[in-house]
C-alpha cells in the first residue's frame, strides 16, 4: 500500500508547507536523499504545544506535538519530490524536546514520531534517530525535528 493510502486510512492529511522564516529553505533534494529544516508542531500557522516537557507539556502531550511536526516534516519532503508516494524510505529522525530539569524520557517523545512514520511507511518507515534534550527551542515549542528520507526514481 502506498504512503497516500495509509494517510488516507489514518484520516490523516499532510499540511501546507510552511513559508521559511528566516534564510533557509523548508527541504532539499540532494541525491537520492532529501532533508528537511527543524520542524515544530504548528498546525494551521499556530504553535500547539510550546513549553518545557514535562513541566508545562506533558509527556503524552509533546508526543502528540512530535506526531504533528513529523507530518510536517513529511509535507516540506513530499513538496521536494513531487509527492509522498516517492519517498521510498525514512533514512534518519532527530528530535529535539524543550526538556525541563532532570527530565530523560526524550526517546518516549520521539515515540510519537517514530511510530507514525512507521505506521505510514510499514518496515520502511523504520529508522535512526537521535533524541535529546535541548535548553530552549524557537518560538519556546516543546518539540522540533527533522527528517531524512530516500526518495526513488533519482
Amino acid at each position: 500500500m502506498t504512503p497516500s493510502k495509509r494517510l488516507e486510512e489514518l484520516k490523516l492529511t499532510l499540511p501546507a508547507v510552511a513559508a521559511p522564516v528566516g534564510s533557509y529553505v523548508p527541504a532539499i533534494h540532494c541525491g537520492s536523499l532529501v532533508m528537511t529544516s527543524g520542524q515544530l508542531p504548528m498546525r494551521n500557522g499556530q504553535l500547539v504545544y510550546a513549553g518545557k516537557v514535562p513541566g508545562d507539556v506533558s509527556l503524552e502531550d509533546a508526543a502528540d506535538g512530535a506526531r504533528i511536526a513529523i507530518l510536517n516534516a513529511l509535507a516540506a519532503a513530499a513538496q521536494a519530490v513531487g509527492g509522498v508516494d516517492a519517498i521510498k524510505r525514512v533514512v534518519r529522525v532527530g528530535v529535539f524536546v524543550n526538556s525541563g530539569p532532570g527530565f530523560t524520557d526524550q526517546a518516549k517523545v520521539a515515540n510519537g514520531a517514530s511510530d507514525l512514520l512507521v505506521q505510514i511507511f510499514g518496515d520502511a518507515g523504520r529508522h535512526v534517530r537521535a533524541a535529546v534534550g535541548m535548553a530552549e527551542l524557537p518560538l519556546n515549542a516543546a518539540v522540533e525535528l527533522e527528517l531524512m528520507v530516500e526518495v526513488g526514481g533519482v
